[in-house]
């Protein structure tokens, strides 16, 4: 789906998150990355584990506090302290799916429970609307109501991915982030996932940045993809242009690992 808006959702400016491991070495996972999301785009981010991706995701959404660097979104600066206020803005508008679909997942709580918890928080919805809602997310993923009252160990994989999905679609965001939400399904079940996602983008004008290390699955549902090595971004490149036209050694060597049937 091709972006909307000439004014970028999510604009990252020179974003570094180090972590100091002892007094004298600090693993720096994210060194100086500037890349802008538009609203209704797919931003996808390539590279190997160890190479800084979901470390990004985690630091946009403020699951960590940056080291350094400018982050804006929907144009104002989510980079520095954060109110109360803000903090509860930010986390109706920006969610993420994150890559084990069991382990984030409570598993003492039923789907219903479990999909219904933000809007219990942020007080979106209560009593038969709540119920109603809950209902309306689980049919956007191809879940239905018998599913409400079971509780995540009884699904496969694909299915406990939908509830994530479900929960994240919950507070009405504008950007997902999306972290290696497919890794740990089956090839076919990868499908499905990348189908829905496209869907529900566009029925509610979603933008994703969709963190992933097959560069054969993030060409089916990415706009633009960038290349992420040790930290840092390679190559940024229109989806169809990054397999074309690629030009760094890096991107040329994942490109020559995709396994051909």
């Amino acid at each position: 789906m091709a972006a909307q808006s000439t004014t970028p959702l999510l604009k990252v400016e020179g974003l570094k998150q180090y972590f100091k491991v002892n007094k004298n070495f600090t693993v720096k996972a994210v060194d100086d990355v500037s890349f802008e999301i538009y609203p209704g785009e797919t931003y996808g981010l390539v590279g190997e584990s160890g190479s800084g991706k979901s470390t990004i995701g985690r630091s946009i959404i403020r699951l960590y506090d940056p080291t350094a660097g400018k982050i804006t979104f929907d144009g104002q600066d989510i980079s520095g302290r954060l109110t109360h206020a803000q903090n509860n803005t930010l986390r109706t508008q920006m969610q993420m799916i994150f890559q084990d679909p069991y382990a984030c997942l409570d598993p003492l709580s039923v789907v219903s429970d479990i999909v219904a918890e933000g809007m219990k928080i942020h007080k979106m919805y209560k009593g038969p609307e709540l119920e109603e809602r809950v209902l309306e997310l689980l049919k956007m993923v191809g879940l239905n109501k018998d599913h409400a009252n079971r509780f995540p160990h009884e699904f496969s994989g694909g299915q406990r991915q939908r509830i994530g999905i479900a929960r994240a679609l919950s507070l009405e965001p504008k950007l997902i982030v999306c972290d290696e939400p497919i890794s740990a399904l089956d090839v076919s079940i990868q499908a499905q996932v990348v189908n829905l996602l496209k869907r529900l983008q566009q029925q509610m004008g979603l933008s994703y940045l969709f963190i992933t290390h097959d560069l054969s699955m993030v060409r089916q549902i990415s706009n633009r993809i960038a290349v992420m090595y040790l930290g840092s971004l390679v190559e940024i490149a229109d989806s169809e242009d990054i397999y074309i036209k690629n030009r760094h050694p890096y991107t040329k060597a994942l490109l020559s690992a995709i396994p051909i049937a």
